[in-house]
């Protein structure tokens, strides 16, 4: 049976911030380019919701039409929680469903592609949700703090070649014990051993090893590979397992975006091949590699489908949509990492009881259609406001509506201390229903009212000992 991929989405955060910022604020030589910033409301799940909604979106199949979700970090919110089954729910997935997450290495985010791929192909499901997101933390002044960038990826598995725009050709793997880079349960910052030791004997060795060992198993050539993707901790490391290959760093070797994004751990294997699936012709061969604690190499074979691009919120889209951030201090607030003055204190209290019986209202997006009049309220009420009738209605999901803002206001006495001022909109829907909420990842004086606007998964504030989550704005991207 031929298994594969059917859709490929990602998600880059808007905000940015120059190396040379980082670099000023410690005096030292600056690493070219830029990194990709979380925003003070996202993390590893807002992160992964938003690239599985691409992926969902470029293959228009709706998430109750999936079998599974398999979710890949290093960097997840709860050391005891499963993140894949709230990513499911913020996606409006069946609960009769497969749910998973892969952690603690590097090579989490492949190994749960390679674990969808044998999931589909045993009959088990039909189609599986990849999705690996990291945001990790370097210590401050270091190499890694410049070179970490957060991001996320996500890839739907398939089979049948009347759907996929790659199929899965093989794959071949390694394992690997050295202390190279690890995070032990008490630490904030991701640690490494000396680099040239670990790049050496750890990543090229194991990339090299990997790679070959997959070519001699499918009995290819160099030249029969059209991309080979080697995701890098750094600007220079691929340069030395794809010349010791052969391969030629200008025509063969996928961009590892650390000039624009950075090292995504988890997410970069993905990622990249979700940059290469855009760039795709029907007969190219893709070989994408993984390292941590081992290596994967995978081969996949693009269809005559990967021609039908996906026009929704493609990489290029996303990096050239940004803000920058000019503040170090802004940068190091949003990682938590610097607190700053606390603001005015939340009112509200979370209560989990509430949060799982209104799971529907607030993960997914629900409100009501009343069955009578077709009035949409948000959220789910059982007596229409419109004709009163009672307990006549249906569940419909909002959170893939797009809208204008009807009126908004900036409010500087609500905000966080890494924000002190936010923007409270209320959005009309395209179904003619408005919804009040925060706006994010906006510049606060473009703000304006008719400004096209979608929703997002967010978090919204700590309480009760736990993350909480809801739906939010923002501006529409560019090109959608």
């Amino acid at each position: 049976m031929d298994v594969g991929l059917i859709s490929y989405g990602a998600y880059v955060p808007t905000y940015r911030l120059d190396r040379k910022v980082i670099a000023a604020a410690w005096a030292r030589n600056p690493i070219s380019g830029e990194r990709t910033v979380a925003n003070n409301d996202e993390d590893s799940i807002t992160m992964a919701v938003e690239a599985t909604r691409n992926c969902l979106r470029n293959a228009t199949v709706p998430g109750s039409n999936i079998d599974g979700l398999y979710f890949a970090s290093t960097t997840a919110p709860y050391a005891e929680k499963m993140s894949a089954v709230l990513i499911s729910t913020a996606l409006d997935m069946r609960r009769d469903i497969a749910t998973a997450d892969f952690a603690q290495s590097l090579r989490a985010g492949s190994g749960a592609l390679r674990m969808a791929l044998d999931t589909v192909r045993s009959g088990s499901a039909k189609k599986m949700l990849v999705a690996a997101t990291d945001c990790r933390l370097g210590y401050p002044k270091s190499d890694q703090e410049q070179d970490f960038g957060d991001g996320s990826a996500a890839l739907l598995v398939g089979s049948g070649k009347e759907n996929l725009i790659a199929t899965y050709e093989g794959g071949f793997s390694l394992s690997n014990e050295m202390m190279d880079v690890w995070r032990n349960p008490e630490d904030r910052y991701v640690k490494t051993w000396e680099n040239r030791f670990i790049i050496t004997e750890g990543y090229a060795r194991l990339l090299e090893q990997a790679v070959s060992g997959l070519m001699k198993q499918c009995n290819l050539k160099k030249e029969d590979v059209r991309k080979i993707i080697l995701p890098s901790p750094d600007s220079r490391s691929y340069r030395q397992v794809a010349q010791k290959l052969g391969f030629d760093l200008k025509t063969q070797v996928q961009d590892p975006l650390m000039q624009n994004v950075g090292f995504c751990g988890t997410a970069q294997p993905l990622l990249l091949l979700s940059s290469a699936l855009e760039e795709a012709n029907p007969g190219d061969l893709i070989l994408v590699a993984s390292y941590g604690d081992g290596a994967d190499a995978m081969l996949f074979k693009a269809t005559d489908k990967v021609a039908v691009r996906g026009q929704v919120s493609s990489i290029k889209k996303m990096l050239d949509d940004k803000i920058m951030i000019t503040s170090y201090s802004r940068f190091l607030s949003y990682k938590g990492i610097l607190e700053a003055l606390p603001g005015e204190p939340f009112k509200l209290f979370p209560s989990a009881s509430v949060t799982w019986r209104e799971q529907n209202s607030i993960f997914r997006l629900h409100g009501s259609r009343c069955k009578s009049c077709g009035s949409v309220i948000y959220p789910v009420q059982r007596i229409c406001e419109q004709c009163y009738s009672k307990d006549n209605y249906e569940e419909v999901r909002l959170a893939e509506l797009k809208g204008n803002v009807f009126t908004f206001t900036r409010d500087s006495l609500a905000g966080r201390s890494d924000d002190p001022i936010i923007c409270q909109t209320i959005v009309e829907l395209e179904n003619g229903m408005r919804f009040y909420g925060l706006m994010t990842d906006c510049e606060l004086e473009k703000v304006d009212v008719g400004m096209p606007v979608e929703l997002v998964f967010r978090r919204i504030y700590e309480g009760a000992g736990f993350h909480n989550y809801f739906w939010k704005c923002r501006p529409s991207k560019k090109g959608e």
